[in-house]
């Protein structure tokens, strides 16, 4: 009897050392790291592919025919409006001028013999000594001279701007492009685009960027100018901003200054068109870009890290740590994307506890050690966010 109580007391020992081991290697409670969700008032910008286009862009074209007989600038420089490009052989037209001013000065001493005749008509008329016929036709003869002189004016005007156009200059600043036509070669005149290509010249501050945006947009940016919380950019100058393919963020900023009257029925868009400022000559007409254009008023915003948001399949959630330091699931709709911290529109207060960090170790209903964090989200400045969201 002794023996068997004594095997039962080393039994319960054994058991209460195994015991005692077991708790002594249990690990502690995962850590984590928490913060409360932050409210900010923040603006959505919707981003789009523009194609960047030149304000004024000429070709540069003969008005008069000739041999060309200088070029006057560099292949893909900048020019300024008025610069001499191109020099047409002005002789034969100098020497048009030269007698179209002689038939002038011909047809005013018409004029001048015409109405001295004229002057006299009263005297001979009062003696009888010339007829009434032969009066109106010295009149006549005054009228038709003076019409000669008019036309012969007009001839000089005509030949005087042929000498002009000899001398073909930029008619607008900007960069030209290479010269198609080299000296030596004769040149047609013409209106339109019957005279002979020279070059072209572009204009690069500032620029024009093109882009579409679908109806849904379209549909969107109407009720928000109905009801007041962003103005139509028909009649307001909305902010964009502009980033090139290597560039990050957005760096150049513009305003809408032109938006298309119908949707094309082929495609289902509707054109816009911003004014980009190009001081440094950064951009280039043709150069795709990134554009970024305000697409609400503003709001008020519940913003967490990007990071704490996880998918489940078609649904977004987060994880929660309640009171008792417990891993809680929580269903989310978030919203946009404001440098790396996210809007989130429903399934979340200020109060909650959204783990940030260490969320690999989160379980439902597991206990854990929590360490708090303070969230320093955007500023919400207006200017658009750099992350493409």
């Amino acid at each position: 009897m002794i023996r068997h109580r004594y095997l039962a007391l080393v039994v319960m020992a054994l058991a209460a050392v195994a015991c005692g081991r077991q708790q002594a290697q249990e690990p502690p409670p995962p850590k984590v790291t928490v913060a409360h969700p932050v409210e900010r008032e923040l603006t959505d910008w919707d981003e789009y592919t523009a194609r960047l286009e030149a304000v004024n862009s000429v070709e540069v074209r003969a008005r008069v025919s000739g041999y060309l007989e200088s070029v006057h600038f560099r292949e893909g420089s900048m020019v300024q409006k008025g610069d001499l490009l191109f020099q047409i052989d002005p002789r034969p037209y100098q020497a048009q001028l030269r007698r179209a001013e002689g038939d002038l000065e011909l047809a005013k001493s018409r004029v001048n013999l015409a109405e001295k005749n004229l002057a006299r008509v009263d005297f001979l008329m009062k003696s009888q000594a010339m007829s009434k016929e032969e009066a109106e036709t010295r009149e006549a003869l005054v009228r038709q001279a003076r019409a000669n002189v008019a036309a012969s004016q007009a001839a000089v005007d005509a030949t005087r701007l042929d000498v002009e156009y000899t001398s073909i200059t930029a008619p607008v600043s900007g960069r030209a492009s290479r010269k198609l036509v080299t000296e030596g070669n004769l040149i047609n005149g013409g209106v339109g685009t019957q005279g002979t290509l020279l070059t072209t010249i572009v204009s690069l501050d500032p620029l024009h960027a093109y882009f579409e945006a679908n109806e849904r947009d379209y549909l969107k940016y109407v009720r928000l100018a109905k009801s007041g919380a962003r103005p139509s950019s028909r009649d307001v100058r909305n902010p964009v901003y502009v980033g090139t393919a290597d560039e990050e963020g957005f760096p150049h900023q513009g305003y809408m200054d032109f938006v298309d009257n119908q949707i094309d029925r082929g495609t289902g868009t509707i054109q816009g068109r911003a004014v980009v400022p190009n001081p440094d000559g950064l951009l280039a007409p043709g150069l795709f870009v990134r554009l970024r254009l305000i697409g609400s008023g503003t709001y008020k915003a519940l913003l967490i890290p990007d990071e704490a948001v996880q998918s489940d399949q078609a649904n977004k959630f987060v994880w929660l740590v309640d009171d008792q330091n417990k891993i809680r699931y929580r269903q989310v709709k978030i919203g946009t994307l404001h440098d790396g911290f996210r809007v989130v529109t429903e399934g979340l207060t200020p109060a909650d506890r959204v783990v940030t960090h260490g969320i690999q170790r989160a379980r439902p209903d597991i206990t854990v050690q929590v360490e708090e964090q303070t969230l320093t989200p955007p500023t919400g400045d207006g200017k658009p966010p750099n992350e493409a969201g």
